[in-house]
């Protein structure tokens, strides 16, 4: 009786704290239902990245989601991951993105863009057979970014580029005040409506953009109904480790409506309420992870099934030779649960995802050290 006390005690602080709701099902099983405790030791697969062209630098990783229409190269629990630089390893040059079947550890080219995109983590796929993608190119390839005042010097505003299931250019979405460097993204997805919540590197913004999907429209398909700035005031600048830094890895909480949002600069992962409802700007949100010995500059983050927090750290802030390249789990609290390194050396993890099947799950990690993507397969 005292321990469910004790639990009940620690939730309510944590409402009054955060004003966030807590969890009512987390219980003594919930170090069983983690995700990076019930990992082996060793990746189910490590699979490269590099495409025909030599890209490098792997950033962002999606699984393409259930109910993914066939008729395509892609196929349910694939993996597509997004290359940043280019062969000569120059940042912001990247215009791949590569297919990994996980079932046969085999790669292919699925995209190949202009001249020095720089495709970000910015990575997501939607239900109706669509794919979208940010870039943030470096100016003239150079890979170099200069800080001036509060502007980032040697880096483009970027876009969100729109593929169809077979990988060809739909669209392209651009616009100064809500697409100021899209690094990261992650998707409300309903079929045939969508909201897709996008962090800014360039301006520290995270905004909303609700989306109309058709996938009968040959002319228009995918349409934006409105953009909300909900979130601003992250920590951005150069840095000469990751090029740029800002709000990063974002992870939705559909059940509580809740946007975690993984800021690089800021060593700290925030919550921002009333996400899907909002039409106002939050600010930073209120901090749920605040941890200065596990957090060293959060890139990734996913929502593992049992509500905890999962984020891969760059290193680039707040480094910790004696653990590099750590992906962290955390309660949704912000209690530490577990870590796994993935490369000896520092700055390896970037991108990360997620995909639950039956009675067990896929994670997927990339170590851009390598060029390499790491796939961890538990049933």
């Amino acid at each position: 009786m005292r321990t469910k006390s004790l639990c009940l005690l620690c939730c309510a602080v944590f409402v009054v704290l955060t004003g966030i709701p807590a969890l009512a099902h987390f219980d003594h099983h919930h170090q069983q239902q983690a995700i990076i405790p019930n990992l082996p030791a060793t990746p189910t697969h490590s699979i490269t990245t590099v495409p025909p062209n030599g890209d490098v630098n792997p950033y962002g990783v999606a699984f393409v989601p259930w109910g993914f229409p066939s008729g395509g190269p892609l196929q349910p629990g694939d993996i597509l991951v997004s290359n940043f630089n280019n062969f000569n390893n120059l940042q912001g040059t990247g215009t791949t993105i590569v297919h990994i079947d996980p079932a046969t550890s085999t790669q292919s080219l699925f995209f190949q863009g202009q001249t020095g995109l720089g495709l970000t983590t910015a990575l997501g796929i939607l239900k109706r057979g669509f794919v979208l993608v940010g870039n943030v190119p470096s100016t003239n390839g150079l890979g170099v970014c200069t800080q001036s005042g509060d502007l980032e010097q040697g880096v483009e505003q970027g876009s969100l580029i729109i593929l169809d299931k077979n990988g060809n250019l739909v669209k392209t979405l651009s616009n100064a005040e809500f697409l100021d460097g899209p690094w990261d993204l992650t998707i409300n997805d309903e079929g045939d409506f969508a909201q897709l919540f996008i962090s800014n590197v360039l301006s520290g913004t995270v905004v909303r953009l609700e989306l109309s999907i058709n996938e009968n429209d040959i002319l228009d398909p995918v349409i934006v109904l409105s953009t909300t700035q909900i979130a601003s005031g992250y920590l951005h600048q150069c840095n000469s480790a990751a090029f740029v830094v800002g709000p990063t890895g974002l992870a939705y909480d559909n059940d509580r409506d809740i946007l975690y949002v993984a800021s690089t600069g800021d060593n700290a992962i925030f919550a921002i309420r009333d996400a899907r409802r909002t039409r106002k700007d939050n600010g930073m949100g209120k901090i749920v992870v605040n941890d200065a010995v596990h957090l060293h500059g959060p890139l990734g983050l996913v929502l593992a099934p049992n509500g905890d927090l999962i984020t891969s750290q760059g290193d680039a802030v707040n480094e910790d030779t004696t653990h590099p390249s750590e992906i962290v789990e955390f309660t949704p609290w912000g209690k530490f649960v577990a870590q796994i390194s993935i490369d000896p050396a520092i700055g390896g993890a970037f991108g990360i995802a997620l995909h639950s099947f039956g009675d067990g799950f896929t994670f997927a990690a990339v170590d851009d050290n390598t060029s390499v993507l790491d796939v961890w397969v538990v049933k």
